[in-house]
């Protein structure tokens, strides 16, 4: 099964706060959006963007199957419009839900990367009526507080006095960007304090080798949410991306066997 992304430029969402989302959309032949069996819609991770390995090949396993697909970059991410530094987790879940809202219909599986994970879990909560079932691959709620968590003074000094800091990142040449907003932002949206007001199957997928989010976060997903249906898997070899071969065909079986 082919990886390789549309060879079309992507299409863009005007979004009401003036910012411009970037996508690539896939309707099944014959088919309108709300289609009998569910679309899927992929959600990055931080300071990724829909080029992906996993992106892509979910959009081939999606014409293979004969089903709607979507994958799109959040403001400050990939191609679409904004400053990275100035998004947050208020604000990219606000362009989930626009995407949602907007580009979709019917219910979809909402496929939840990393930090696609949390913004997933938000727009389940959001659009329980638009959400069929939620996959999360190392889902990384809250990661934002084990940030906070694990600044010293000198680097919550700099985060004042810049409204940013950097970190080095596993995955790119450049620094991740975490900024105050971020940080600040974000507490809003926490989720592992309390019940998850989320009731749809959920699937977790998690290395046990991920050295970026614990793989205990996907059990404490699993007793959080109020859904009954909700299954974790986990992988002992795997990192953090999950994007090799065993680990893509373990998540289009997921996919598939979702009630």
């Amino acid at each position: 099964m082919t990886t390789e992304p549309s060879l079309k430029p992507p299409a863009k969402l005007a979004c009401r706060n003036g910012a411009t989302l970037a996508y690539h959309k896939h309707l099944a032949p014959g088919q309108n959006d709300g289609t009998t069996e569910p679309g899927l819609i992929f959600l990055g991770g931080f300071m990724s963007d829909m080029t992906g390995t996993k992106a892509t090949a979910l959009e081939a396993y999606a014409k293979a199957q004969g089903r709607d697909f979507l994958r799109f970059d959040y403001q400050g991410h990939g191609a679409s419009s904004g400053d990275f530094v100035e998004g947050s987790i208020d604000s990219w879940l606000g362009d989930a839900l626009e995407v949602v809202d907007r580009l979709t219909e019917g219910p979809q599986v909402l496929i939840g990367s990393s930090m696609g994970g949390w913004i997933a879990l938000l727009v389940a909560r959001a659009r329980p009526q638009r959400v069929h079932a939620l996959v999360g691959i190392a889902a990384a709620p809250d990661f934002t507080e084990s940030i906070r968590q694990s600044l010293d003074p000198t680097a919550l000094a700099t985060l004042d006095s810049w409204g940013f800091l950097e970190q080095p990142s596993t995955y790119s040449d450049e620094p991740y960007r975490i900024s105050k907003r971020l940080l600040e932002e974000s507490r809003d949206h926490l989720l592992l304090s309390g019940p998850i007001a989320v009731d749809c199957p959920l699937r977790l997928l998690h290395g046990m080798a991920d050295e970026d989010v614990p793989w205990q976060t996907a059990l404490d997903i699993a007793a959080q949410v109020v859904s009954r249906d909700v299954e974790v898997t986990l992988i002992k070899s795997g990192d953090h991306r999950l994007s090799g071969e065993a680990d893509l065909a373990r998540l289009f079986q997921v996919i598939a066997d979702l009630p």
